[in-house]
């Protein structure tokens, strides 16, 4: 078996089925009544809570991948980042699903005053929105289609999502700010790895015109 056979037959579905025990043991605590006890009785707000939680853990992993390979000089994650994208898209999903059937039951009124009047919701809303937009032009038919250079200025709002996905779950947040720290500390680090990668690459052009001037 190829390394490129082991990627597509064993590794991809192995990723595929460790990004879906969140949601199995979410599913099996909701299935055993086991949801709404401890520090939150409100159990659809604990299952909210949880999916999104998810959404942007999914979300810095995805964004965490180019970092990791360009550190390390190891490829292989790279071919995972679009699992990894889609499924932050697919619990954010789950999360808006949830508030809009469990928590409003389709009441489009008060979730339009909601998304109005409470801001961490306008700015959950609008992530989402990233998100989707992200999701749909995933597909490689997309990038040829919208072109490389739009397709990548796009996809680079995934940035924007986790800025937005990290706000949100701080705003969200009533009480310990453990778990919104630890995201929005990882976050800090992605950004500030990016701004210092874009630094070097307009300085060492500059640096090498003036070498070649020079000689």
């Amino acid at each position: 078996m190829t390394k490129q056979d082991a990627i597509r037959r064993v590794a991809k579905p192995t990723v595929f089925l460790l990004c879906l025990i969140p949601l199995a043991w979410i599913a099996w605590r909701i299935i055993n009544g086991d949801v709404g006890t401890g520090l939150n009785a409100n159990p659809v707000e604990q299952v909210n809570r949880y999916l999104g939680d998810w959404a942007l853990r999914f979300v810095l992993i995805a964004l965490s991948v180019t970092p990791l390979v360009k550190i390390t000089n190891w490829t292989t994650p790279i071919r995972f980042r679009r699992m990894l994208g889609l499924f932050a898209f697919a619990y954010a999903t789950l999360h808006l699903a949830n508030y809009v059937i469990a928590d409003q039951f389709f009441n489009w009124a008060d979730i339009w005053a909601d998304i109005v009047k409470r801001v961490f919701i306008t700015l959950g809303m609008a992530t989402y929105l990233v998100l989707l937009a992200l999701a749909v032009t995933s597909p490689k038919a997309a990038v040829k289609k919208m072109g490389a250079k739009r397709w990548r200025l796009l996809h680079r709002g995934a940035y924007f999502a986790g800025i937005g996905g990290v706000i949100h779950f701080w705003m969200m947040v009533k009480a310990d700010l453990t778990q919104p720290i630890i995201h929005a500390t990882i976050l800090g680090l992605l950004l500030g790895y990016r701004l210092i990668k874009r630094q070097k690459k307009t300085t060492t052009p500059a640096h090498n015109s003036s070498k070649v001037q020079m000689v």
